[in-house]
């Protein structure tokens, strides 16, 4: 009976440990390079997960996350990474390469960088980079102390009125350091989505790099209409 075999069958519990590699490769009498390509088919699957220095381990059922698309309230604003605990850190940058245009600004521009991981449990779940013009969000006012639904709010609070939001969804593999973050197969695709907020005055004040692992993550978009008073008649 194969690793996966006893996994599926749950003779292999969630989060217990593998045998060793070199193990593994004796009893199943493989080489290295096949046993290492079978691990990756297993991780591939979402069966197993890789911890560096650690070994491999049995991998624990995820919950399900939705990113939800369209144009957010002050109160759906943070439905992306809502349901999980989710830790932040705040760095200055400046605009350079692809954020010059996202963010429809010159390079050099000063920006403020909020990267997010989602977690469920100790678990990495999903990550967001998101970033601002600096004028509107000092650094100073988004304190790392802050929880993450206060920090969200007080966004939302320094930004003027919004006009649009414009959302790219695509599967792809992860970079190699997002594989590391969220600890997935470099073999798993991921959801990647690219949000971009403009306010009224037709300023870009938001745009946002969100990264979701494929196997537990999907996406809802609502379209609302209005009708007119014809077809409210007819």
């Amino acid at each position: 009976m194969t690793s996966g075999d006893r996994i599926a069958t749950g003779r292999l519990k969630p989060g217990e440990r593998l045998p060793s590699e070199a193990h593994l490769a004796t009893q199943y009498r493989v080489s290295t390079p096949t046993l290492r390509h079978a691990l990756a088919v297993l991780q591939a699957e979402g069966l197993v997960e890789k911890a560096h220095g650690k070994g491999n381990f049995v991998r624990r059922p995820l919950r399900r996350i939705t990113y939800v698309g369209g144009v957010r309230t002050p109160d759906t604003h943070v439905a992306d990474l809502a349901p999980l605990s989710v830790t932040f850190r705040v760095t200055r940058v400046r605009a350079s390469g692809h954020l010059t245009t996202l963010l429809n600004t010159p390079p050099g521009t000063p920006l403020t960088e909020i990267l997010c991981l989602g977690h469920e449990g100790e678990r990495p779940h999903s990550q967001a980079r998101i970033f601002v013009p600096r004028d509107l969000a000092p650094p100073a006012a988004l304190r790392e102390s802050l929880p993450y639904e206060v920090l969200m709010s007080r966004l939302t609070e320094l930004r003027p009125p919004l006009a649009e939001v414009r959302e790219e969804i695509g599967a792809r593999l992860p970079t190699p350091d997002e594989a590391s973050t969220l600890r997935i197969s470099s073999a798993l695709t991921v959801l990647a989505v690219t949000r971009q907020t403009t306010d009224t005055a037709g300023r870009v004040v938001e745009a946002a790099l969100l990264v979701l692992p494929g196997d537990h993550a999907g996406a809802v978009f609502t379209t609302h209409y209005v009708l007119d008073e014809r077809s409210a008649k007819a």
